[in-house]
């Protein structure tokens, strides 16, 4: 066995991303604080596929050194918008047929290894602050609340690894990898 050489790869320069199919996911970024989150994400969601990635509230946008050290060219990919309000990301995205998913702890939480996708329908995932979580008044405003199951001492994973996690979950039961 031997490591694959970045040639072999295959991988998309920045314009052939650009005009591929996307898969019909927006992540929202309720209140990111963290710039290495932000730039985490973004490169998540280049590597897969991600229509767009929604910057709300207080979290930063591109360009910024701290969000290319980690997005490492991902900003130029990734479409992206800033919305003053998460509550005005989600209208929009209400307003263009999106199945609004936030990702969060919550009484009524489905936990996502039982949750199953419709691959004929968008879906919009909603993270939230790294410490205060998902802002309450948004999850008033979302379809379905995602648990990620955590059987350690700590109730929380860092917002770049639930996106990992929720992402790689979207594209393995849609797609059956």
């Amino acid at each position: 066995m031997r490591k694959l050489s970045n040639d072999e790869l295959n991988r998309l320069d920045v314009d052939d991303f650009k005009k591929v199919q996307k898969n019909p996911v927006v992540v929202v970024l309720d209140n990111i604080r963290s710039l290495n989150n932000i730039g985490s994400v973004f490169r998540t969601a280049d590597a897969f596929l991600v229509e767009a990635v929604y910057l709300c509230g207080i979290t930063a946008c591109p360009p910024h050194r701290d969000i290319h050290k980690t997005a490492l060219g991902a900003t130029e990919s990734v479409h992206w918008e800033y919305f003053e309000t998460t509550e005005e990301a989600l209208n929009r995205l209400r307003k263009n047929a999106y199945n609004l998913v936030a990702v969060e702890q919550a009484d009524e939480s489905r936990k996502l290894h039982q949750f199953f996708y419709d691959a004929d329908q968008k879906y919009a995932f909603v993270f939230g602050n790294e410490v205060k979580g998902v802002q309450n008044s948004v999850i008033q405003e979302v379809d379905t609340v995602l648990e990620i199951p955590q059987f350690g001492t700590k109730h929380s994973l860092n917002i770049s690894v639930s996106a990992g996690i929720i992402l790689w979950d979207y594209l393995f039961k849609i797609s059956n990898l």
